[in-house]
């Protein structure tokens, strides 16, 4: 039955079509899809090819197309909405860097909660432990004699979380803020562990940071000369100016 439609040696050159043309293409789950068809096609040469069918051949094959499976079965995992935790689905699309499988990952690590007062969550000049990212109300920047207040949807911590050195700006949360915090020791063993969920995290902190450089040659800082560490007082200086 074979025989008259796809020879033994087409077969061959079938399933080495799908394997060259899977090498080819980048994108991790059409490369999958292409090497489990030339499986397939393997598979079913093996067992027609010879007067028995060559087991061995097929075991080992069937090994790499399960294995293959199971790749793919966790990229499309990671691809998938439903992937999206339902206690933070509101907040999904402030991650636009971040695949649903990574902003899960991220979103087990993240405590969510609102600021009852104002709060200081980094120091200028000191090393910072925690990442935060801002869901809603204002956060107020101080660096040396510079402030300026900037609107939610943003991090606050990533320098120190991304290289390691003292924070370079004072910032404070005010009353009512809600926001996502997490700990750097945290966030650095998952990354460790897990160098697709590391890349995903530092292409969105590095859309927030080229953000905030469009916004700060966009719009002039405010000058004052002594700006109180409560941020309700700080904010008012700020503004009145």
């Amino acid at each position: 039955m074979y025989g008259s439609v796809l020879t033994p040696e087409h077969m061959v050159y079938l399933a080495g079509a799908f394997y060259v043309a899977g090498m080819a293409i980048t994108n991790q789950i059409i490369l999958r899809l292409l090497i489990l068809a030339g499986t397939c096609v393997y598979l079913i040469y093996y067992a027609i090819i010879g007067d028995t069918p060559l087991w061995e051949a097929i075991y080992v094959s069937l090994l790499i197309g399960i294995a293959n499976i199971g790749g793919l079965s966790s990229l499309i995992a990671r691809q998938s909405r439903l992937a999206i935790p339902r206690a933070h689905a509101d907040i999904f699309y402030d991650f636009p860097r971040l695949p649903p499988g990574d902003f899960r990952a991220l979103m087990k690590l993240a405590k969510r909660y609102t600021v009852e007062q104002d709060t200081q969550v980094t120091l200028e000049g000191e090393m910072g432990e925690k990442l935060y990212f801002v869901l809603k109300g204002a956060t107020l920047v101080r660096k040396g004699e510079q402030a300026f207040v900037l609107p939610p949807k943003l991090f606050l911590g990533e320098v120190s979380f991304l290289t390691g050195v003292p924070s370079s700006a004072s910032a404070w949360l005010e009353e009512g803020a809600e926001v996502l915090e997490w700990q750097f020791d945290d966030l650095r063993r998952k990354c460790a562990r897990n160098p697709r969920f590391n890349l995903a995290l530092e292409a969105a902190i590095s859309l927030d940071l080229a953000a905030k450089v469009a916004r700060s040659m966009g719009e002039s800082s405010v000058h004052v000369d002594n700006i109180p560490s409560p941020m309700v007082n700080a904010l008012s200086d700020v503004r009145r100016n």
